[in-house]
């Protein structure tokens, strides 16, 4: 039996979120931010590398690279490796480590492989111009220039992307460019991209979508309750459908002041709820471990619901 409490809320830990979103929906990443990239890409022949090969490469440093895929590149009809490199917090010397991280791809890989693309994504809520390049030169004569790509979510406006049925898109919308003023429409257009993925994606992926949208989103009571009537008259057959994967609405219970006789039903709705959201999340690659600290239940419990 799960844990009474008045506040049911899922929230995925930052990094393993991000990481599972690029890696689930790494096709829609690569077509949102990067098109000409996708264009030549068989994502047919794809598959990430596993993450204890990585520990390997970076040598005696504890950290470990984040995702490497290996895919397949339809212009040199070979496959390619691309590093994705989230960066959430300023790092001067961040440009520095993508370098370490290439030469030792490239060290390990160039046999096997053609050519490396290394991706850098900066989530930081700061818009600030991040180094991309490395350079050594002498006069008249480069040693060296190297460059990776790389995604500032800040810098993005979010009107460009809400016509836009890609997940992606819609998980980080919230942490794209957009004034206090427009944050209330943000975060309406977020749930109505949400609403249409939803005819499309099955309930793990849509889980996914929401636990790490929900971590950019500052939540405000009354301009919630104000969007989902919207939501409720927009789309009446699915609005308590979006409220079984919205943590703050269920935090907030917006069934308070109904009669006290059924609030013994509603606390068993709200495991109930609980209980398939944590099922989504674990049929979608999270450990029971991570989903027992995001949602504070003994890990002994997660398990039964394996």
């Amino acid at each position: 039996m799960f844990l009474k409490r008045e506040a049911i809320e899922i929230s995925i830990p930052h990094d393993e979120a991000f990481k599972k979103l690029l890696e689930t929906f790494f096709k829609e990443f690569i077509e949102l931010f990067f098109p000409e990239l996708d264009s030549m890409l068989d994502y047919s022949e794809s598959r990430f590398l596993m993450q204890e090969l990585l520990v390997d490469i970076v040598g005696e440093e504890a950290r470990e690279l984040d995702l490497l895929l290996e895919i397949r590149y339809k212009g040199l009809d070979g496959y390619i490796l691309i590093h994705l490199e989230p960066q959430s917090y300023r790092d001067t010397q961040f440009h520095e480590r993508m370098f370490i991280y290439f030469s030792r791809l490239f060290e390990r890989y160039r046999k096997e492989h053609k050519l490396i693309i290394p991706i850098a994504i900066f989530t930081s809520d700061e818009i600030r111009e991040e180094q991309d390049t490395l350079e050594m030169s002498i006069p008249e004569h480069q040693i060296l220039r190297f460059q990776f790509l790389k995604v500032e979510l800040r810098k993005q406006n979010w009107r460009q992307f809400i016509n836009s049925d890609n997940a992606v898109a819609a998980a980080l919308l919230a942490k794209m460019g957009y004034t206090t003023r427009e944050a209330r429409e943000v975060r309406g257009e977020f749930l109505r991209m949400f609403m249409q993925l939803k005819a499309r994606l099955d309930q793990g992926r849509l889980a996914l979508i929401m636990s790490v949208a929900d971590l950019y989103f500052k939540p405000d009571r009354a301009q919630d309750e104000e969007i989902l009537r919207e939501l409720m008259k927009q789309y009446p057959e699915e609005g308590e459908a979006i409220m079984e994967l919205m943590p703050h609405w269920k935090r907030w219970g917006y069934e308070e002041g109904k009669a006290e006789g059924i609030e013994e039903g509603k606390e068993k709705a709200r495991e109930e709820a609980q209980a398939e959201i944590i099922r989504k999340l674990l049929l979608h690659g999270f450990t029971p471990e991570a989903v027992s600290k995001a949602v504070e239940l003994p890990l002994d419990e997660i398990k039964k619901l394996m």
